[in-house]
Parts: C-alpha cells; sequence; structure tokens
C-alpha cells in the first residue's frame, strides 16, 4: 500500500468518523473513551483498523521485526538503574527479566500504516479529545515515539510503568496463546507512588488490583500508562506478539532517559545525551 493512503482508507470511518468534529458517532466515540478513561484509565476502540488491513498490518511488522533490538534485560518497574539507592521493601528493588524487543521509530518506513497513523492530524486531534487535552505533541524522541513491541514466545513485558501520561497502541499480530495485557488503574497518581500497592502487585499478592483485557488486531487502545502498572503476561506458542506503540505528550520536547533509552534500543542519540533532564510534569520514579 502507497505512503500516499488515506485516512479513510485505513480508519473504518463509518463507526470512527475521526475526522469529522461535528459528526455524531465522533462525540459518541469520545465520550465513551472519556468515560472509559475516568473509570479505569483504559479503553478500546474495537475494530479501529478496516478488518480487511489487518493481514497488512500484521505483514508490515513482520518485515520490522528484525530491526527491534533484542537483549534480555534485568529491570525494576520504574526502569531505573539497578543500583538506585532505596529502602530495603522499596518496590524498586524487585528484579525481573524483560524480554521483549522494540523496533525503534527510525526503523520503521514511512509508509507503514502505523506511521501514516501515527503523525496523521486527523488522527492527533480525535486522540487530543479522547483524552481531554486541547492538542497531543509527537514525542520528541527520535526512537521511542512510534515503536512496534515484538514479544517472541517465552518472553513477556514485565510490570512497568510508561514515561508518558499516557500511550495509544494496536496490538498487529496476536500470539497462539498468552501475550495478555494486564494493568492496575490508577495504582499510583501524580502526587504519591503507592509503595504498598505497587509492591503487592510484584509480589503476587495484589490480585484483586489486576484487571485483564483480551485485545484483537486492529483494536485501537488508550492508557493511562504513567499511572497505571501494567505488563504482557508470556507468550506461548510460535506466533510472536507484535503491538505498535504510538507515543504523544501533551507538553512538547518529551524525550526518554538515557538509562531506559539504552535498556530498550541498545543505542543513545545525541538527542538523548542533551535531554538529561527531561521534561516532566511530576517528580514520580520513571
Amino acid at each position: 500500500m502507497a505512503a500516499t493512503v488515506t485516512l479513510d482508507e485505513i480508519v473504518d470511518t463509518s463507526r470512527y468518523p475521526i475526522a469529522d468534529s461535528g459528526a455524531p458517532a465522533r462525540r459518541e466515540a469520545v465520550a465513551a473513551a472519556r468515560a472509559d478513561l475516568a473509570e479505569d484509565g483504559c479503553t478500546v476502540l474495537r475494530e479501529f483498523i478496516r478488518p480487511e488491513l489487518h493481514a497488512l498490518l500484521g505483514t508490515q511488522g513482520e518485515a520490522m521485526a528484525p530491526h527491534a533490538y533484542y537483549r534480555t534485560e534485568r529491570v525494576n518497574a520504574y526502569n531505573i538503574p539497578l543500583d538506585t539507592e532505596l529502602p530495603e521493601d522499596h518496590p524498586g528493588r524487585i528484579i525481573f527479566e524483560r524480554g521483549n524487543a522494540f523496533v525503534p521509530r527510525d526503523r520503521i518506513p514511512t509508509g507503514a500504516l502505523i506511521h501514516r497513523l501515527y503523525t496523521d492530524a486527523a488522527f492527533q486531534r480525535f486522540l487530543a479529545d479522547c483524552f481531554g487535552h486541547d492538542r497531543l505533541h509527537e514525542f520528541a524522541d527520535p526512537l521511542a515515539g512510534l515503536v512496534l513491541n515484538v514479544v517472541a514466545p517465552g518472553n513477556s513485558h514485565p510490570w512497568h510503568f510508561d514515561t508518558n501520561e499516557f500511550t495509544v497502541s494496536m496490538l498487529t499480530t496476536s500470539p497462539e496463546s498468552g501475550g495478555v495485557f494486564e494493568y492496575c488503574p490508577g495504582i499510583r497518581s501524580p502526587h504519591t507512588e503507592n509503595l504498598a500497592d505497587v509492591h503487592a502487585v510484584l509480589t503476587g499478592t495484589g490480585e484483586r488490583l489486576v484487571r485483564r483485557l483480551e485485545l484483537r488486531p486492529g483494536d485501537l487502545q488508550l492508557f493511562q500508562g504513567r499511572f497505571s502498572l501494567h505488563r504482557v503476561s508470556p507468550v506461548r506458542g510460535e506466533t510472536p506478539r507484535h503491538t505498535a506503540i504510538f507515543a504523544y505528550s501533551d507538553r512538547p520536547g518529551v524525550i526518554g532517559t538515557v538509562e531506559r533509552t539504552r535498556q530498550l534500543f541498545g543505542r543513545v542519540l545525541p538527542e538523548h545525551l542533551a535531554a538529561a533532564d527531561a521534561v516532566r510534569g511530576d517528580r514520580l520514579l520513571d
């Protein structure tokens, strides 16, 4: 499919007329998304992408996947250095192995469906309305703004918080089993880490706080991942799990930290070194 593909050819605009601000269906979709986000920090717009493009989403992801940075890392839920001085009972001292991989933005073709969607102004306006913001900004990070998350069989994306306040994602390839999205809505806030509940989830005693979500290719997920602890459970079978992650912020200039960038992509760029004091709207651990 050419890079000049229109938004109407990608999105099921009969259900989600995102470019028509006056359409009743758009207003209904925005209202429903806001209600879900207010309730538990997550909403899913089912079959957002036209069904006839689901196979292409998967094929394009397969072509990108070899460009992912594959390396098993020992990490904590905050993605801060493991030698950070923390109290003995701090959840940041609980270590996981992260086996998922990321294809960075500079390895995603501009003609890919996910790139076309990520940079579309009407799509961004629609998302801003859903999140209740005047506008959204693409991540200034040259690697982390748009990525393809690859979870190979036997691997997982362990419990973590996001750098940005909210994330937009889309499953592009489903695994045969496993790979379930699990999250703890609003487990922390801009003002408090709520360490006791985070510790309970990480140690397996906080099951009451965990919700699980079934996702299908073409579904668009809106998620407040900075305040909701979340993970992808281990993938089983022979098929990897691929997810496009569209990173935006309500502030311009957001760039990932050097530590997190090196963990996720195996390299850092001058932009990361220059932004050691990256833009943040809170004082939470990363």
